[in-house]
């Protein structure tokens, strides 16, 4: 029986994935730190089991995810914040990559052991760190390292017989986005987003984009010469 691991299954697209893995009868390991929504996931289905620890703890993780082992590991956990009007906030700088960047880092250190060959590793980024967008300094920053790191850790991980799969999505309609104060062009719902990434890990696709469309424009646009990119970008500077 297929074993799936999931971090940020507390809520938006890791709880669409436990759902959707758990009633194809894969035992799912339900991640977070929202036990009472963890809980509600195990009332979902007795497939999934919750499993609360904070990822950014590097210790807790080592605690936590000791003799799990599995066949496919999504780590999906994360959080978003914007700097305003350019003034760098270290705070929330750090806050953001160690989220974004040092808890996937973690889990993935705590994991490594009990990783079989065969077994697939799925890191979700994002279109953010495609270009340079105006407030997302510390978001772009770590999808871009998280990407960065996958990638390579890809070209090791190989003569092991372990995938690493790295997923962008642009706007999903999380409790996450939900936030956001501006246009989200090509809005998806988790449903939309479970379905392209459960499809892509099952093709094992190296690198899963959705939507398809807003991923073609940012990609045509990150093609673009940098002055032009910067003339456009600068009109989404808020005055």
């Amino acid at each position: 029986m297929t074993t799936v691991l999931i971090t940020g299954a507390s809520s938006g697209i890791g709880a669409g994935l436990a759902k959707a893995w758990a009633d194809d009868g894969c035992q799912v390991i339900a991640c977070g730190r929202d036990p009472v929504r963890l809980e509600a996931l195990h009332r979902y289905s007795p497939n999934i089991r919750p499993l609360s620890f904070d990822m950014t703890d590097r210790q807790a993780c080592h605690e936590a995810l000791a003799g799990c082992c599995v066949d496919l590991a999504i780590l999906c956990a994360g959080t978003c914040e914007y700097l305003d009007h350019g003034v760098v906030d270290a705070a929330l700088v750090e806050r953001v990559m160690s989220a974004n960047f040092q808890g996937p880092v973690n889990c993935l250190a705590a994991l490594q052991a009990q990783l079989a060959p065969g077994s697939r590793v799925v890191l979700v980024s994002s279109m953010a760190h495609w270009l340079p967008f105006p407030r997302a300094e510390a978001y772009g920053a770590s999808k871009a390292a998280l990407t960065w790191f996958a990638n390579c850790l890809r070209l090791d991980w190989e003569p092991k017989g372990i995938a690493v799969t790295v997923v962008s999505p642009g706007f999903v309609d999380t409790p996450l986005t939900r936030k956001n104060d501006f246009s989200m062009p090509g809005l998806v719902s988790v449903d939309q987003a479970v379905v392209a990434i459960r499809r892509g890990v099952a093709q094992g696709k190296a690198h899963i984009a959705f939507p398809a469309g807003f991923g073609l424009v940012l990609g045509l646009l990150s093609a673009l010469p940098a002055f032009v990119q910067r003339a456009l970008l600068r009109r989404m500077v808020r005055p």
